[in-house]
């Protein structure tokens, strides 16, 4: 009998040491059956990159099966005297192969302690055949291979190579390099704006603004013009908008001129319409998208042809393919699982901008996602790319209407359809769903049960409402509190948790925290979690929404949902509060229309 293949053997140890369950390692392996062999992955990435399973659970195990050693980041290591051996050991080889074994967090730690003459190095796989042939760039015989949790790399590469502040290079070059214009040129002079976009500084600026927003997490980049030839850059962090650079001194044209011309399928010469186009580049050796969307827009001197410019980051890192990973509470995960595991019925996710539909979306998609079933998606524009769906390419022959008409045809098992922005887009997602399709889909209002009315005012018969939707889940998205700085609110007014739906018993009860802020988290948050108000349609809800002749009593609806469990979204706020990981303000912010 032959024996199984390593990666089986593999995975088969880490089911049987209790890292990962029977099911994720079966799912696992038909990712990795579907890959093409030349870019096929090792099922410990597999697991970590869609399964989102911790790393060093998994990266310990790989190290204990091939016997190398796990070492663990100690205040030795972090001493002046060694972070100079290190510094020493990567100075000695060429810039390039320094930048290189960085990028894949190679480092030499230390000398053996037992062994002499050995030189210790630590990286985030050993099993990786390529870091062999990289430690014989430095100037040992002998050398030992050992495994490191990566976030302790990261730490050192901090301390021996830390990020060059892209801001300060730019503002630095800026004092240097940049002649001021005159403010009272309200007149577009072509030949004076093309000398200013020829400047390298721009260049710098604009390149800079996108790797610095990589590295900071931002979900968006704000390029605003304002009056005296100053632009403002921001970045949204943890949904909220943070100035990060005011550029003086340049025409703001100047600057939106350089993003347009690093901008796929942007005219530059176009002023006075809206265009959408993309940006990829490659930074910290990941290739990074980048969606840019520009207005045009009216400024103090109306002559001036200035320019709002969002820029979207795509990072695909930060997709969220377990479900497990979305931090959904028990009962709303209870009937989602249910809802998705049918294999027919509408799914819809509902929120504003930024609330993190598209990341349930595709952790929903994933969890049912398997070899045996035909997964089409029409998303306009396309954001993430789903491993095992077949996502459909929009372009000027073929628009959303046009592709969701076509899918029928397409033989699908499940159906994403981006969004449900008319009649005709909701009437072709409810047939989807009622001729044996499990569906997937969003809409914007402010909770589930208004979903319900919406669709009914679009022109949606009740009976095909009641018969076709499996559940609607409204979302938001709150930021959660500092774990190293969180302090306890003691001198709180009672009159606050009480108008967000707490008792006094458990105003009594619960530990209220605050933000402080710190060097890690900066203003008191780092991070944010969801909020949700998962309607699962019963037979109550169905029958209510059946006999509807008039209009949808969306009170009534709330109220047997309530009684079925449903949590509210400021009920669902509540519970993040008692846990501890956010603060009043925020679910009082997030569900101001509660």
């Amino acid at each position: 009998m032959n024996a199984p293949p390593p990666q089986t053997r593999f995975g088969a140890l880490l089911v049987q040491r209790g890292v990962i369950d029977e099911e994720t390692f079966e799912r696992a392996l038909q990712v990795q059956a579907s890959e093409v062999d030349a870019n096929r992955r090792k099922i410990g990435e597999i697991l970590v990159e869609d399964f989102k399973i911790d790393r060093h659970s998994i990266y310990k195990e790989v190290a204990n099966i091939y016997a190398f050693r796990t070492l663990e980041l100690s205040e030795e290591d972090l001493c002046e005297d060694n972070l100079r051996f290190i510094s020493d050991q990567m100075e000695s080889i060429s810039s390039e192969m320094r930048s290189y074994l960085l990028n894949k967090r190679v480092i030499p730690l230390r000398l053996h302690r037992e062994k002499h003459g050995v030189l210790v190095v630590v990286c985030p796989d050993p099993t990786n055949r390529e870091v062999q042939s990289l430690v014989t760039e430095f100037n040992f015989k002998r050398y030992e291979i050992a495994y490191m949790r990566l976030e302790d790399i990261e730490q050192l590469v901090e301390k021996i190579s830390p990020h060059e502040d892209e801001f300060l290079k730019i503002v630095e070059q800026a004092s240097e390099a940049v002649e001021t214009v005159e403010e009272g040129d309200a007149e577009l002079d072509e030949e004076a704006l093309e000398a200013e976009i020829n400047q390298s500084l721009l260049t710098n600026l604009v390149e800079g603004s996108l790797v610095e927003a990589v590295r900071k997490g931002a979900s968006d980049i704000h390029v605003i013009p304002k009056a005296g030839n100053t632009t403002e850059f921001y970045f949204r962090i943890d949904g909220k908008l943070q100035l990060w650079y005011r550029h003086e001194g340049t025409k703001p044209e100047a600057i939106s001129a350089v993003i347009k011309d690093r901008s796929k399928n942007i005219d530059r010469f176009e002023w006075d319409s809206a265009q959408d186009g993309f940006i990829q580049r490659n930074i910290d050796n990941y290739l990074i998208r980048f969606r840019v969307s520009i207005l045009p827009i009216v400024g103090e001197e109306i002559r001036r042809k200035l320019e709002s410019i969002v820029i979207r980051v795509i990072d695909d890192r930060k997709l969220v393919t377990d479900f497990e990973k979305l931090g959904f509470q028990k009962k709303a995960k209870d009937d989602f699982l249910r809802a998705i595991g049918k294999p027919q019925g509408i799914v819809i996710l509902t929120g504003p901008t930024g609330s993190g539909k598209s990341t349930t979306l595709v952790a929903a998609l994933s969890h049912v996602l398997n070899p045996s079933v035909n997964v089409l998606t029409v998303e306009d524009p396309v954001e993430y790319y789903i491993r095992g769906a077949r996502q459909i390419k929009l372009g000027a022959r073929l628009d959303f209407d046009q592709a969701i008409r076509s899918i029928l045809r397409h033989d699908p098992d499940i159906v994403m359809v981006g969004e449900m922005r008319d009649k005709i887009t909701a009437e072709i997602a409810i047939k989807l769903a009622n001729t044996g399709h499990l569906t997937f889909s969003t809409l914007h209002t402010n909770d589930a049960v208004s979903v319900v009315a919406r669709l009914y005012k679009m022109g949606i018969e009740p009976f095909l409402l009641a018969y076709s939707i499996s559940i609607v889940v409204a979302q938001r998205l709150v930021r959660t509190l500092c774990s190293e700085c969180k302090r306890e609110i003691t001198d709180m007014d009672p009159s606050i948790p009480l108008e967000l739906g707490f008792t006094e018993d458990e105003v009594r009860d619960i530990t209220f925290y605050e933000p402080v802020g710190c060097k890690k988290c900066r203003l008191g948050y780092r991070g944010r979690t969801a909020i949700h108000e998962a309607l699962y349609f019963s037979k109550e809800i169905r029958q209510m929404i059946y006999k509807a002749s008039q209009d949808i009593d969306e009170d009534a609806l709330r109220q047997q949902a309530t009684s079925d469990g449903m949590l509210s979204l400021r009920a669902s706020g509540r519970e993040r509060i008692k846990e501890g990981v956010t603060t009043l303000e925020e679910i009082a912010f997030a569900t101001a229309g509660d």
